[in-house]
Parts: C-alpha cells; sequence; structure tokens
C-alpha cells in the first residue's frame, strides 16, 4: 500500500545515489524515509531535513553536528550515520536502517514492562549514552521515540539531532529545543545542558517502562514544565505495587532535580543499574506488571516530538547597567504552588540564588554607604527593562507593564505551550530594554491549533485530497475494499474520522470503495467477441493482447486470460485477453518398432498425448503402426494412438 502520498521525495534518487522508496516517520525537523543507496545496493534509513528549516543556517548546523558527531561514536548501540548531504533543499543524512519498532511502540502496545524487561532495554541504551558522554557529547532528547528495538533485539540510540559538546555552553536567551516529558529542571529553568540532562531523562523513561505512563502529566505543556521544577518523580511502586525499592531507588537517583545529587553521565548510571540487577532476584526482575494499556497522552507532548519551548527565567540580580525591577520566575501554577519551605530543587533551596537574608543585608550596606535606594533609578527616565509576563493572562500581564510604566499592544498566535488567553511572548523579550514607556506588544495564546476533519465519504480520491488540503490536512494511508453500497473510487470512511479535532498537517488515512466485487468466468476457448460481451456485462474493462499465441484452442479463440476464472475483480477492472494462433505443427518422431514406454517418451517430449491400444493377443510391447505417419506434421498438443503388434 501507498502510505506516502502526495510526498515530493518519494521515488525520486537524491544525489544521484539514494533512491527513496517509503516514508518511515515524520519528525520536528525533518522526515525519515527508507531509501536504497543504488551504489552500494544496501537499504538505508534517509533523515531529510524540513525543506523550511534548510534556510535557517542554525538548523543546518545543528544537522550536520549530527552527522560528524555520530560518525564519531562508532558504536554497536548507536544508530551509524554513513553520509552527509544536499540537493537543491533537500539537505539529508544517511543513516542505518534498523528493522523494528520504537521503544514507544512496544510501552503503547504493552503498557508497563516487567523489570528485566526494562532493564534490558535500558542498559544498552546507558551504554551507547555512556560513549557519547565519554566522547564529548550530550544527546539532549532522550526518549522512548529515539530508542529503537529491531526485528533481532538489538536497541539502538537514534537521532542525535540536539547534541551538544559536553563544555559547550547552552544557556539560550529564550528558548530550550525538548521534549517537555523529558526535560530536566536546570534545561528549563536555565536552559544550560550537560551529561545529567541525558541522566534524568533516561530516569524518566525507566520509570515509564516501569509503570506504563509518564511520571508527571499536565493538560499543557506548561503544567509538564511546572512539576519537574517544583515536583520529584514519584516511585513506580506507587503506580505498581510490588515493584522492588532498588527500582525506586534507581529512578530516585536519576531524576534527582538537584543535578549535583544526580549520577554524572550515562556510565555512572549504568553501574547503578547494574547493581541493581545484581541486587534483584528472578521473582522481582520477572515481576508481571497491570495488563491494562496506557491511555492515549492528551495535552502535553502527546506526539513525543521534539519542540521549541520557551525558558521559565529565574530570578535575576540587578547589573551594572540602571533597572527599575528585577524579574521574577512567571511559571504559573497547574492548581497551587510547591509545598510551604521547599523550593524547586529540595529543602536546600536554589543553588547560586542570593537568600532575603543576605539581599537585606545589602541593602543595609547601601544604606550606611549613603547609597540610598536611589541608585535602582538613576537615568530611569530613558530606559526600562521589559519584566518576564509569559504565561500571564493578557489582564495580569496588562497591570504588570503599568506598574513599570509601560503601554501594551496585544497579538495573538497558536500555541501548543500556553493555555488560551496567556501571554506566549513579547516583543521586545523580556530583559530588554526599552525607552520610555515602550510600547511592549503582548502575544497573546489563542491555544493550541486545531482542524476539523472533514467529511469525505462519497468524494472520489481527488476530491478527497484537494478537501484535505484545503483544511491544511494531508491524505494518509489509502486502503482499498470492496463494498455494494459505494461507488468505485469513492470514499467510504476516513480515520480520524469525520468532525474529529486533529493538528494542522496530520495525515488522515481513507477507505477508498472497489465497488461491488465482480467473479472473474472463464472464456479460454470462446470466441474473442463473445468473450469480450460476457466480460463487459459483468462490469469489466477488455483489452485485447498486441500478440497472438499458438495454444490449444482454435484459431482465433481466446487463448490466455489475465485474471484466472473465479478471482474476485472489481468493477472497471481490466482483463487482457491473449488470441490463440491455433496449435503450432510439430513433425511427428517415426516410433515403429520400439517398446511402447520408450515410444511413449518419445512422442509426449515432442509435445503430443499418447494412446496406446494393444493387439490381442497382448503378448507383444513393440509399435506395429501410429495414427500419425513419422516424419508428417501434426498439431502440438494433439493425440497419437500408437498400435502393438500381435504374435
Amino acid at each position: 500500500m501507498d502510505t506516502t502520498l502526495q510526498d515530493p521525495i518519494v521515488g525520486q534518487v537524491l544525489d544521484g545515489r539514494y533512491r527513496v522508496e517509503a516514508r518511515i516517520a515524520v519528525g520536528g525537523m525533518a522526515t525519515v524515509y527508507r531509501a536504497v543507496d543504488t551504489r552500494l545496493d544496501r537499504v538505508l534509513a534517509l533523515k531529510v531535513m524540513h525543506p523550511a528549516l534548510a534556510a535557517d543556517a542554525s538548523f543546518v548546523e545543528r544537522f550536520i553536528r549530527e552527522a560528524k558527531s555520530v560518525a564519531r561514536l562508532a558504536h554497536p548501540n548507536v544508530v551509524a550515520v554513513f553520509d552527509q548531504g544536499a540537493e537543491g533543499a533537500y539537505v539529508y543524512l544517511a543513516m542505518e536502517y534498523v528493522a523494528g519498532c520504537t521503544l514507544r511502540d512496544v510501552v503503547r502496545e504493552r503498557g508497563a514492562l516487567r523489570p528485566r524487561a526494562a532493564l534490558d532495554i535500558l542498559e544498552p541504551v546507558l551504554a551507547a549514552l555512556g560513549a557519547a558522554h565519554r566522547a564529548g557529547f550530550v544527546h539532549r532528547d532522550m526518549k522512548p521515540e529515539n530508542v529503537l528495538i529491531g526485528d533481532d533485539g538489538r536497541v539502538k540510540v537514534a537521532d542525535f539531532g540536539l547534541v551538544r559538546g559536553v563544555g559547550d555552553v547552552t544557556n539560550t536567551t529564550g528558548t530550550v529545543l525538548g521534549t517537555v516529558s523529558y526535560l530536566a529542571p536546570e534545561q528549563i529553568e536555565y536552559g544550560t545542558s550537560d551529561t545529567r540532562v541525558d541522566v534524568y531523562a533516561c530516569g524518566v523513561v525507566l520509570h515509564e517502562m516501569l509503570t506504563g505512563a509518564k511520571p508527571h502529566s499536565g493538560d499543557t505543556p506548561a503544567q509538564v514544565l511546572y512539576r519537574h521544577l517544583n515536583e520529584d518523580v514519584p516511585a513506580p511502586s506507587a503506580a505498581v505495587p510490588g515493584l522492588a525499592p532498588e527500582l525506586d531507588r534507581l529512578v530516585a537517583a536519576a531524576t534527582a532535580r538537584d543535578p549535583e545529587d544526580r549520577p554524572f553521565d550515562a556510565v555512572a548510571l549504568l553501574a547503578l543499574v547494574r547493581a541493581a540487577r545484581a541486587a534483584l532476584t528472578d521473582a522481582q526482575l520477572d515481576a508481571v506488571p497491570p495488563r491494562a494499556r496506557p491511555e492515549p497522552t492528551a495535552g502535553a507532548d502527546a506526539d513525543g516530538r521534539t519542540t521549541v519551548i520557551p525558558r521559565i527565567r529565574p530570578v535575576e540580580e540587578p547589573d551594572d547597567e540602571p533597572v527599575r525591577h528585577t524579574s521574577r520566575l512567571e511559571m504559573p501554577p497547574p492548581d497551587a504552588g510547591p509545598p510551604a519551605g521547599r523550593s524547586r530543587y529540595g529543602a536546600g533551596g536554589r543553588r547560586g540564588m542570593p537568600s532575603r537574608g543576605v539581599l537585606a543585608a545589602v541593602v543595609a550596606v547601601l544604606l550606611v554607604l549613603g547609597v540610598g535606594t536611589g541608585v535602582w533609578y538613576i537615568n530611569s527616565g530613558q530606559f526600562t527593562r521589559v519584566p518576564s509576563v509569559l504565561g500571564q493572562t493578557e489582564q495580569e500581564a496588562r497591570e504588570r507593564l503599568g506598574a513599570e510604566g509601560l503601554d501594551a499592544k496585544t497579538t495573538r498566535d497558536f500555541s501548543d505551550s500556553f493555555d488560551r488567553g496567556t501571554v506566549m511572548g513579547t516583543d521586545p523579550e523580556p530583559r530588554s530594554r526599552v525607552r520610555g514607556s515602550g510600547p511592549v506588544t503582548l502575544v497573546i495564546s489563542r491555544g493550541p491549533e486545531i482542524v476539523r476533519v472533514p467529511d469525505l465519504t462519497g468524494k472520489t480520491l481527488a476530491e478527497a485530497r484537494s478537501a484535505l488540503k484545503e483544511a491544511g490536512l494531508a491524505a494518509g494511508l489509502v486502503k482499498r475494499e470492496f463494498d455494494e453500497d459505494v461507488a468505485r473510487g469513492t470514499v467510504i470512511s476516513s480515520t480520524p474520522a469525520a468532525g474529529r479535532d486533529v493538528r494542522p498537517d496530520a495525515g488522515i488515512a481513507l477507505l477508498v470503495s472497489k465497488g461491488a466485487p465482480v467473479d472473474m468466468p472463464e472464456v479460454t476457448g470462446k470466441s474473442v467477441a463473445d468473450a469480450t460481451t460476457e466480460l463487459e456485462g459483468a462490469g469489466l474493462t477488455v483489452k485485447i493482447a498486441a500478440e497472438q499465441v499458438n495454444s490449444a484452442q482454435d484459431e482465433g479463440t481466446v487463448a490466455r486470460q489475465s485474471a484466472a476464472a473465479g478471482t474476485r475483480l472489481a468493477q472497471g477492472d481490466t482483463v487482457t485477453l491473449t488470441v490463440s494462433k491455433g496449435p503450432r505443427m510439430v513433425s511427428v518422431p517415426d516410433v515403429t518398432g520400439q517398446g511402447t514406454e520408450a515410444a511413449k517418451k518419445l512422442l509426449e517430449d515432442a509435445g503430443f498425448q499418447v494412446e496406446v491400444e494393444r493387439s490381442f493377443p497382448f503378448l507383444g510391447d513393440t509399435v506395429g503402426e501410429q495414427s500419425v505417419t513419422g516424419g508428417e506434421q501434426a498439431p502440438e498438443g494433439s493425440t497419437i494412438t500408437l498400435k502393438t503388434k500381435g504374435l
């Protein structure tokens, strides 16, 4: 079946070498195809950056960095990269093709896994990440979608598209790339990434394998991010009673909110995993989890795609430039704030942040020195810092800007990360300096953009594709089946069904009617006119082959039919008829005087049927006569009669 309808790359040969055969998966930045390397005659996966991103130098740089980074790893648990190149708008990576499924497919299908199976998957994942960490790379986007499980049982880590050097500082100005359910707290708040963010993500993946569900859920990404910052990952045994305490401790160690409390890298975590496994009994390792499959995730990163997420800014100290305020963490809680007396990273408070006592002491020193609080207002009439109002309602944001003496304008846009009616961004960005009263433009979220699936029933396939394109959707897998009530070539139904809300550009599977079935009749041996009348009367289309053939059928009759009698066809299907030139004339061998068995074989090898008549009394076995004299011509397939000699 064609699963890649309307995909312009399928069928092309990129760079004169890679023949694209089918689309495998679509991600946030690239699409992966199954392809054939025509030079080496091998199947591989071709990861092609979305053309819209290929014009962005930073995305292309990240793409090429992935190729170079993975090429240096050469680890059996890392999907290998063979080549990197570009042709026109298509920037691609040629990678190892792994026939199988992803860990996401396994968890979605089976739910919680037995501890032994979960650890069997986690260990090679950590081995791959450990090799990356020791080579100086951080993956930064570990999740079940990037763990491939081959049909032969091999586990491989894929998609190093967000890889960074361990020593690189990734403190971004306002956003972080990643998947919200697997982001470490320091990624969310500070935008920083080192080997411990991969450790945190692996802890979340382990929790998900053991329980069948993500540890932090929410209707929006903002709620999930808040829980990562303010709530510990719950013990797996809370969801699956009876799990060994060693597994709870393993998850807790990997997902500690303070990165200083986690294993330093994947190698260190792998050592903990092996120690935990050694401490477990066979009964604990093979404990059978509940068989209920997890409900599909609604809301935050339900499709597991890597996205650009607004980073939550920490409280910042005033710098040597005159400012009129300090920005604050503007993350609204999903229900209520964190427990009293507890900071984001535990009871000890966040590292590197001054306590209220320290701030009070600083103010006291300034007063003693006669500086006074007026130092914060030098030149305040000229420049003002834009406060962070991300996540606030429009009214709250306007009041906050007004308190700073800034005017506000608004614009609106769709967002998967911010609730409808809340601020998803500002222009200029928070902490930017503006002269006088601004204005500052507030970008208000309209909530996630959704598209309603149109009713395609009764439309032709071409009409359905056009309607989907007009609605901002795409035709996905097309299946066909017989239906006596729906005309051939028209849509019977769609998946998702008409009226369902889906994301833009989602693929909609179509079921198309093949019409009422037609049982192919037997028409060989009939005249071409009679055969054509019978087939067209059944609703089939008749085509006569250009060349005629010799056959046992009489000249001018049907020698062959392209569909065997009894085959189920659809109305309108084409049946090809081949016309007979009559049998081929063959010279008959002379077999008189030979034994009947030898004579029979000689004639059959020449293409004849043979009958033997024995003369009375039946004592001789030598051919005395043959119905066609040796050396004469006879139709191929005709019957030659042999008579034996009597005594």
